[in-house]
């Protein structure tokens, strides 16, 4: 039985989310709009009509939204995914479908916005390895979870890297070209190219 108590918490904390989204969508729709560098604290938190003091709650600074974006929820959006899947496959080809689902809601033109925003600053390059390595280890607990043999530890760790690299080098080609193919696509041929060399 669901108590008083309970269900309070688990609306304050999706009430926390969904306040969490709507300052990093406004944020990303200003910077798309404006520039990163045209678009201040006080007009992201008016326009997502909190204060400024609301704000900082939730993000501590406007890179921490792009690097949200970067992440896009990741560790979180993954986990379904991944774990979903059949284990009577590899544990790279489960990585690869899970990344490449998860990935086609990012195939956008704002996408290909924000990644160069990304790349446009020494101080969020600086921080994206970062995002990558927590990407990273949400696929290897996946994986761990899928196959829980100790023995497979270290190809998981292995996998898990393989993969997020793949999805690195596939949304690059994809930003450099301007989104001319789907992203599925690039998807694809940087998964071809890891399974060729495991």
């Amino acid at each position: 039985m669901t108590s008083a108590s309970t269900r309070a918490e688990g609306l304050r904390e999706r009430k926390k989310r969904e306040t969490l989204l709507r300052i990093a969508e406004t944020g990303l729709k200003l910077f798309v709009k404006n520039g990163y560098e045209g678009t201040t604290l006080d007009e992201i938190a008016a326009a997502a009509g909190i204060s400024r003091r609301t704000f900082f709650y939730y993000f501590k600074s406007k890179e921490a939204i792009l690097l949200a974006y970067l992440d896009g929820g990741f560790a979180k959006a993954i986990r379904p995914i991944l774990l979903a899947q059949p284990t009577d496959q590899t544990p790279l080809r489960a990585a690869r479908s899970s990344i490449i689902q998860l990935m086609s809601g990012h195939d956008t033109q704002e996408a290909i916005i924000v990644a160069n925003l990304l790349g446009s600053t020494e101080a969020l390059r600086a921080r994206m390895p970062g995002a990558f390595v927590e990407m990273e280890q949400a696929v290897y607990n996946c994986l761990r979870e899928l196959w829980p043999n100790p023995a497979q530890e270290a190809s998981h760790r292995i996998v898990a890297m393989a993969s997020i690299g793949a999805m690195r080098i596939a949304k690059e080609a994809w930003r450099k070209d301007g989104g001319k193919r789907p992203l599925s696509k690039y998807l694809t041929e940087s998964f071809d190219a890891v399974e060729k060399m495991i």
